[in-house]
Order: C-alpha cells, then structure tokens, then sequence
C-alpha cells in the first residue's frame, strides 16, 4: 500500500499538470475527463461524446504561459477525483453498466481479411483461451464474387519458435460456413492458428492468436455467505492442482445489476482452497442490494512464481454463480480509506490552492 499510493499521487499530478497546459495553449476551457476506475484492463469503455474539435492554432502567435486558475482548477479536480475513488476499498470497488458491458474477459472476436473485389476471409473462435485438452473449434468463411470453389485446412504453430502443434482440414457446414476441431494437448503458450485457403487454385492465408492454458483446477462454487465488520464474505471454493499464489476475480451483480467488481490474491496449497471474496458496504447499500445475488464473470490467474514467469488463466462459466447473501441490514455506507488516503487528498488540496 505504501508504494501504489505514492505512485497514483504522482501519476495524478503530472495528468494535472499535463491538462492545465493544454487548457492554456489552446486559450479555452473544457473540463476534464473523469479518471478511469483502476481495474479497467483489457478494454477502454467508449465516451458517451465524442471530443471537441480543435481550435485552429496561430503560427504566428506565441504559446501563452500555464493559467495559475487553469492549473489549480485542475489540481482541485483531481483532487476530488481522487478522494472519491479511494473511499472504497481495494478489493471492492463501484460498477457501472458500461464497464461491465465492456469487460471482454476470454472473448475472441472474429477477424476479417479483406479480399479484392469486396470480398472477405473470416476466421472466429469460440474464445481466446482454451485450457490443454480442450477442443478448439475452429470456423471460417469465403465471401466476394470471385470466390467459387474453395478448399481450408487449419493449423497451429507455436509463437515463440514456430513449430507445428497440429492440424485439420475445415469441411462444409451450414450457411456457407467450414469448421473443423484441433486438439490443445500442447504446451503452455501462445501459438498461431494459420487457415489456409484454395480459391481457383490461388492460395490465401489468415493469421490469428490463441493461448493455451494449464489446467489450474476446478471451479467449485460459493459457500456459505456471512458478513463481517462492513463487509459481505463470500466464500468462493477454488480446487487448485499446484500450490501458489493466485488471483480471484469476479463481477457482482444483484436484481440483474452490476454493483461491484472485486478481487483478492491469496496462496493455495493442498490444505486450503477457499478463497474469500468481500463486497464492502460503500458499495452495496446505495443500491440496496437484497434478494439473489450472482458472481459472474468469474477468472482465476495463477501469479508468476519467479520474474519471467508467464501469468496462467482459468475462467467460470458464464453463467456465474447465484447465491442468497445473508441480511444486511448492518452494513453502512461508510469511507473506507485509510489515513494515508485522507493525507494524500488533503495534500492534493492544499497544492490547488496554491495555484
């Protein structure tokens, strides 16, 4: 705590500093966009608007100084950013539509390879990561009006030294489309999928991206809920094949509704496969959360053992995992930062002010 707090200070500031200056330069006000939540990884939530257009700049006219209000306007923003977001806890923090809307987690998107004359090469998967052993589906497509006759054949290849790691020939299937199965009983990794077409005998050929996973263990669901202090425990079981230190994930949502995304890291042995999730009351009372609730979205990463080493995924099923959570009547929407927390905001403050 005592590094990432110093770290997010002073990323705030210089995005402050860097703001208060393009404010100035450009000679006119737009208010700052609201920081980003701190877990959001994978994929950027679109903004609802899209960004001014441009005042054309004056060649012959010198860039005017730093506005001292324009600055210190933007050290009060970040401020008061920045003492929002850190009166929730780490390991519990708000979720709003879109940014579960956005979570992409093992999703693989299609990808299209244009084609003269309008024409199209489409390869999809049912997902991005397949655990070793699984059945990897593979599903293509030939579109254009030169496309006739036309054979495929699927492949993989490793990423990091470009061996073989099997292949199958991609038969007709229904609406135009041709699928076929490849084994994953391969090493852990990051590997190619190459599909390769025969259109009037002239060869085409896609590339694309996949990893293969090690099987980390089972998912065995939610136990019994209970709360404690100002926090809803869930109990989620967690049977893991090596011991090691893994990170638990997962989004909840209650009457339908994301509420919060939470996340907790903890060592796993042969003694132990219970890892506790918590949902803090800041975060659960403003909805009122009561009734079914359902952790969905569910991912497990293995952590690195030793610098170097990759980082191993598994994730739930999509469904998620439904639960009746205990009355919680006794939680409060209360702060949960730290002193430490609270200086840095004050700190922020003090510094707007000098501006």
């Amino acid at each position: 705590m005592s590094v990432r707090g110093p770290l997010i200070v002073l990323a705030l500031v210089a995005s402050a500093a860097s703001l208060g200056w393009a404010v100035a330069k450009e000679n006119r006000w737009s208010l700052p966009t609201p920081l980003k939540q701190a877990f959001q990884s994978e994929a950027a939530t679109p903004a609802s608007t899209p960004p001014p257009e441009p005042v054309p700049a004056n060649p012959l006219a010198e860039p005017a100084p730093p506005s001292d209000d324009a600055l210190g306007y933007m050290f009060m923003q970040v401020a008061d950013q920045y003492e929002h977001t850190s009166r929730y806890p780490s390991y519990s923090v708000p979720l709003s539509r879109d940014q579960a809307a956005a979570y992409a987690g093992n999703h693989f998107d299609p990808i299209t390879l244009p084609l003269s004359n309008g024409g199209e090469f489409t390869v999809s998967l049912e997902k991005f990561r397949f655990t070793r052993g699984q059945d990897i589906l593979v599903v293509a497509s030939l579109s254009g009006p030169m496309v006739v006759g036309h054979t495929m054949s699927a492949r993989l290849e490793s990423a990091t030294d470009g061996t073989g790691a099997g292949s199958t020939t991609l038969t007709s299937a229904e609406d135009g489309f041709l699928d076929g199965i490849m084994d994953s009983d391969v090493p852990p990794g990051e590997y190619r999928l190459i599909v390769e077409a025969s259109v009037d005998g002239k060869p085409l050929r896609h590339v694309s991206t996949l990893t293969i996973e090690p099987d980390l263990g089972d998912f065995e669901g939610i136990d019994s809920t209970h709360v404690s202090g100002n926090d809803l425990v869930i109990p989620f079981q967690f049977d893991a094949r090596e011991t090691g230190a893994y990170a638990l994930s997962g989004h909840l949502f209650a009457n339908g509704q994301p509420i919060a995304h939470l996340t907790i890291e903890q060592r796993l042995d042969n003694r132990s496969n219970t890892i506790e999730l918590k949902a803090h009351g800041s975060v659960l009372v403003p909805h009122a959360a009561e009734g079914t609730m359902t952790l969905k979205n569910v991912q497990i990463r293995r952590l690195p053992a030793r610098p170097g080493d990759r980082t191993d995924y598994a994730f739930g099923p999509e469904e998620g995992y439904q639960f009746s959570p205990p009355d919680l009547d006794s939680l409060e929407d209360t702060s949960a930062r730290d002193p430490l927390s609270e200086q840095r905001a004050a700190l922020l403050k003090s510094m707007a002010g000098k501006f």
